[in-house]
């Protein structure tokens, strides 16, 4: 008896080590990988090793942890579907035994801690630390920010933690709630993370129909479209006459402007001229491209992105009827230590891949529409050229989209996979309300925007028929010397 309690207690240790292991090779290899993504896009500094850049290289290695965790945290839901298929496939297989129900809870639990540790710790203290100087009156130095960062972080929490009790207090006046509301670790953690759940739930809903439309318009920038009826060589030609007329008076400005428009009616050159090398550039791209690349790629791709679009739609309205006749449709947490009991696609393994690959087509879409929305213009990544508070911000706006992935696609009901974890205890996800007009709300603006997208083209043309286009005036300046509006909106007699 004791020989068989040593052997199970030796069976466990083994096993936690082997989760432990697995855990950890995971988190490194994205951590190598967002280390490499962020190397690319941050603003090469000098290699002085001075206070400043000690700072950049902390916030640095932080801004590359949170990357990590919110790659995780897209793989997870992904990773968990799959995972159940192949354990219903193969249930005794032995070089399968490492995929279990314990890893998968540890998994979803890890990330879950992280993400929460990450959004309320560390990102406010890369960006507390690298915009601290220390205190006034003190001695300047890494230990003085340090101590700057941690105060400003202390009032952070107050105020944080401030806004919950007053937000919780009006909301649940009831007696129970009110003695929650001294409990830090069982109530306030996890009320903050379900409102922020929440908020990145909007944010995916105001950003994922955007990106879907936007994602036709960002693949054919990438792609080479089809030459219909075009003659790119003698389009090719005119570029270069542009060019080379631009060039001409852009050497000769000097010369043939007035001293206070000079600078202004050279930069309009310089940027006119930049428009015309790129448009030459694409052209060229495209006479370049094979047959196949034009005229088989492009359509394929459209295609696809179309099909995963509508599916994603269709199944959004299926969801919205489960909902209206049956209860069991609503997300829910689930707390059963074993995921593969039974299989929740109705198609097996290939409705699995179908959800797999919408899941990461929806995470797509949303990074590209959350960076085509005006109000976050501002935080896009530039090659070589992005400073750390930058950086910083993206970092966030990546956790908060990737941490309510898998909240949006079981509420969508683009899988049946309940969520484990913490993830499964956000409260808003049993109010039925929210969830079917988030349903709605999705679909409704997704399908106006795909209309508006595909019917932009038909308003174009019907504007230009009606001559309406001709209406939009420019107070750009433009070259003096065709007697038109100069820099200073007068007109200039000859």
């Amino acid at each position: 008896m004791e020989e068989d309690d040593v052997s199970i207690r030796e069976q466990n240790f083994h096993s936690q080590v082997r989760e432990y292991i697995i855990c950890f090779l995971l988190f490194a290899v994205l951590y190598i990988v967002s280390y490499c993504i962020i190397t690319r896009y941050k603003r090469k500094t000098d290699d002085q090793e001075d206070e400043d850049a000690v700072v950049n290289r902390i916030s640095l290695y932080l801004c590359t942890f949170t990357l990590a965790v919110s790659v995780g945290a897209v793989f997870l839901l992904p990773f968990s579907i799959i995972s159940s298929e192949i354990l219903l496939s193969f249930p005794k297989n032995y070089y399968i035994e490492w995929l279990n129900g314990s890893l998968i809870h540890g998994l979803w639990n890890l990330v879950s801690l992280f993400s929460n540790l990450c959004l309320f710790v560390l990102m406010p203290f890369a960006y507390f630390f690298l915009e601290s100087e220390g205190f006034a009156g003190s001695k300047k130095g890494i230990k003085a920010r340090i101590l700057e960062t941690f105060v400003m972080l202390f009032l952070l929490a107050l105020l944080i933690l401030g806004i919950v009790w007053v937000a919780s207090a009006l909301i649940d006046n009831d007696a129970a709630s009110m003695e929650s509301l001294y409990d830090l670790w069982e109530f306030y953690l996890p009320y903050l993370y379900s409102c922020i759940s929440l908020m990145g739930g909007l944010l995916l809903l105001m950003s994922t129909p955007v990106g879907l439309s936007r994602m036709f318009t960002v693949m054919g920038q990438l792609l080479v479209k089809p030459t219909i009826l075009e003659d790119l060589d003698e389009q090719i030609y005119c570029i270069h006459l542009q060019e080379e007329a631009l060039q001409r008076r852009l050497n000769g400005s000097s010369s043939h402007t007035y001293t206070y428009t000079r600078g202004s009616f050279t930069h309009q050159l310089n940027k006119e001229l930049d428009n015309v090398r790129n448009q030459r550039n694409k052209l060229e791209r495209r006479k370049k491209a094979s047959g196949w690349e034009k005229n088989l790629l492009y359509p394929i791709v459209m295609l696809i992105l179309l099909a995963g679009t509508t599916i994603s739609v269709i199944m959004v309205a299926l969801n919205i009827l489960y909902l209206l006749v049956d209860e069991t449709a609503m997300p829910k947490g689930s707390t059963d230590r074993g995921i593969a009991t039974t299989s929740l696609s109705t198609f097996g393994l290939a409705q699995a891949v179908l959800e797999i690959l919408l899941i990461f087509y929806l995470m797509v879409s949303s990074v590209v529409g959350f960076y085509s929305l005006r109000v976050f213009e501002g935080l896009t990544p530039r090659k070589d050229d992005t400073t750390m508070t930058t950086i910083i911000g993206c970092c966030v706006s990546i956790l908060v989209l990737s941490s309510a992935l898998p909240v949006m696609s079981r509420t969508l009901g683009i899988t049946r996979f309940d969520l484990l974890g913490d993830f499964g205890r956000f409260n808003w996800l049993g109010n039925f309300y929210i969830v079917v007009s988030y349903n709605l709300l999705f679909a409704v603006v997704t399908t106006l925007c795909l209309v508006r997208k595909f019917t932009s083209a038909v308003r174009e043309e019907l504007l230009k028929a009606l001559g309406l286009d001709k209406l939009q005036l420019s107070n750009s300046p433009t070259d003096p010397e065709s007697g038109k509006l100069s820099a200073n909106g007068h007109q200039k007699t000859l």
